[in-house]
């Protein structure tokens, strides 16, 4: 009796500890997929205004700008999300925000050259930085999109610890833009790249009613 009472009363305090998000149903990859949505909070009900508008985008801007490029991606995406998902699972990533990502990077890998980006810098269908970090796999293999969803995942965790106060959604954001820009580039939430967030999140909600 004392056993099982010390056990639960364990699983209630992780659950609650600060810095660590309670275990629910949503980490649950047997889901359908819009229930499903991993480790680092609901994409869905995340607030955004889609892709920046400027003077020279007024008309492919905000969440219909941001669907829009999600739709022209869409079917090279198909063509990864099984991929996507394991993926997904194996980091317990939302596989439709790793889906965003890459529609936003590579357009699906349509627009590589051998995995390559113009420059020759930037390499598979997330885009990692040669000259940050070194390639691994094919560029549209398992093993490579391994490699970067951890790093994107790496990222999160860090500003995670860096900034324990903040919110769910403020960890997610904060660890999208880092992803980017690099964990020291984020001091306040004003540094968090909000154009590149924004656009993500939009795409994410697409591909998510998509089957992601």
């Amino acid at each position: 009796m004392l056993s099982s009472i010390l056990f639960w009363g364990l699983i209630a305090l992780i659950g609650t500890s600060r810095g660590s998000y309670p275990f629910t149903h949503s980490m649950n990859p047997h889901l359908h997929p819009r229930l499903y949505h991993g480790c680092y909070g609901d994409i869905m009900t995340m607030e955004t205004s889609g892709a920046a508008c400027d003077i020279t985008r007024l008309m492919n801007c905000g969440i219909r700008g941001s669907e829009m490029f999600a739709e022209m991606d869409l079917r090279a995406l198909k063509t990864y999300q099984i991929l996507i998902k394991e993926v997904g699972l194996r980091y317990c990533v939302d596989p439709a925000l790793i889906a965003a990502i890459i529609s936003r990077e590579s357009h699906g890998g349509a627009v590589l050259q051998d995995g390559w980006d113009y420059t020759g810098l930037k390499f598979g269908l997330m885009q990692l930085d040669k000259k940050i970090y070194h390639p691994v796999g094919t560029w549209d293999s398992k093993e490579h999109l391994l490699q970067a969803v951890g790093i994107l995942t790496d990222k999160i965790k860090a500003i995670q610890k860096k900034f324990p106060m903040w919110s769910v959604a403020q960890h997610l954001k904060g660890g999208l833009s880092a992803f980017k820009s690099g964990i020291n580039a984020i001091v306040t939430l004003t540094d968090i790249d909000k154009d590149l967030v924004n656009d993500l999140l939009a795409r994410a909600k697409f591909y998510k009613r998509h089957g992601f």
